[in-house]
């Protein structure tokens, strides 16, 4: 039987432990965190394996055939180093790295050393998805407009942009990693502006990061988008997150791993009622008596994110993984693209 580690025993790593204990053909054998009681948590939680300190001694006395890495934004690097060099198949959480050239590095290595390695980017596995591509195929999508709102995550290293990234890079990369998986286009420019102030240091202690984001993504093939994100939320009447896909005659409001709801596709909506229903301020008014057809999600796409991984080093056959490692690292590298027009204030090209 196959042999499973896993490193970081946080609050991902413990979505992933929920996902481990349910399947029967690999052996949960050891668990590493700094803290040793949390290791030894997750050993009892999982009912096998050792709780490590180290991660090398673990690999050491295991002798793995896959790891699934699950650390903060900026402890990635030598985990990942060692991981390959042994030739240890793995699955680590995004962000890949908070440093291009650190992710660039890892996804050359991955690449020469031929491991099957993937990334955290479970939502691509949902079933909406399917219907989502559909709706984009059959309706040229001219504009998406995009946002994410939410609070602050209970995690110290989130509230502080170096070490988290910021919310875009952290949180967000979510919807930007299916806009591009929807799409099926790669970003070309990035402009972010970034808002603080909203937040105080005595509502958030050590609270350094953005408020909120702002960014213009122009896309490969044309497409533009306007993706707003921020943390300073304190309930959800503050904003409804969702990414609406516009096309010339009919929408679709994408909410992440939830439900897509389209409108304009069905003869009973009455979504384009005439060409001239014109509000008095110019603007095309949306019809009152549209009924729209809602797909809601039907799977669990974490357990599907992270059976499929499994699948793939037990048959060694990983063409069904939907975000492979050299993948990945696209989306981080649009990520960090939009901190850099932040930081700069300037247009930033999207390079790979």
């Amino acid at each position: 039987m196959k042999k499973l580690v896993l490193i970081g025993c946080g609050g991902i790593g413990a979505y992933h432990l929920e996902h481990f204990v349910q399947f029967k053909d690999i052996e949960l054998a050891g668990f590493c965190d700094l803290l040793l009681d949390r290791a030894e948590d997750f050993v009892r939680r999982a009912g096998s394996g050792k709780a490590y300190t180290d991660f090398a001694a673990m690999y050491d006395e295991i002798q793995p055939d896959m790891a699934f890495i699950c650390v903060p934004p900026t402890c990635h690097g030598r985990i990942e180093f060692e991981t390959i060099r042994r030739g240890i198949p793995f699955f680590v959480e995004k962000p890949l790295a908070l440093d291009l050239s650190l992710a660039k590095e890892l996804v050359r290595q991955v690449e020469a050393k031929g491991l099957i390695a993937a990334s955290g980017f479970q939502c691509r596995y949902d079933s909406i998805n399917d219907t989502a591509r559909e709706f984009i195929a059959g309706n040229p999508v001219l504009h998406v407009a995009a946002s994410r709102v939410g609070g602050i995550p209970d995690a110290p290293w989130w509230n502080v942009k170096s070490t988290s990234g910021g919310q875009l890079v952290e949180q967000t990369i979510h919807q930007l990693d299916m806009l591009r998986y929807l799409l099926q286009s790669e970003p070309d420019t990035v402009y972010s502006v970034a808002s603080r102030g909203y937040i105080s240091q005595e509502e958030n202690p050590g609270y350094f990061t953005d408020d909120l984001s702002t960014t213009l993504i122009t896309f490969q093939n044309g497409v533009t988008c306007t993706m707003m994100t921020g943390c300073y939320s304190l309930n959800g009447a503050s904003w409804d997150s969702k990414m609406t896909f516009g096309s010339r005659s009919a929408r679709m409001d994408y909410h992440l791993c939830d439900k897509v709801s389209m409108f304009g596709v069905d003869e009973a909506d009455q979504a384009a009622e005439t060409q001239g229903t014109i509000a008095g301020d110019g603007t095309q008014r949306k019809s009152e008596s549209e009924v729209g057809v809602t797909v809601k999600s039907q799977v669990d796409f974490g357990l599907v994110c992270d059976r499929t991984f499994v699948d793939a080093v037990l048959s060694g056959d990983a063409s069904r993984v939907r975000s492979p490692y050299g993948d990945a690292y696209k989306s981080v590298a649009f990520a960090l693209a939009c901190n850099q027009s932040m930081e700069t204030g300037m247009p930033v090209k999207v390079v790979y």
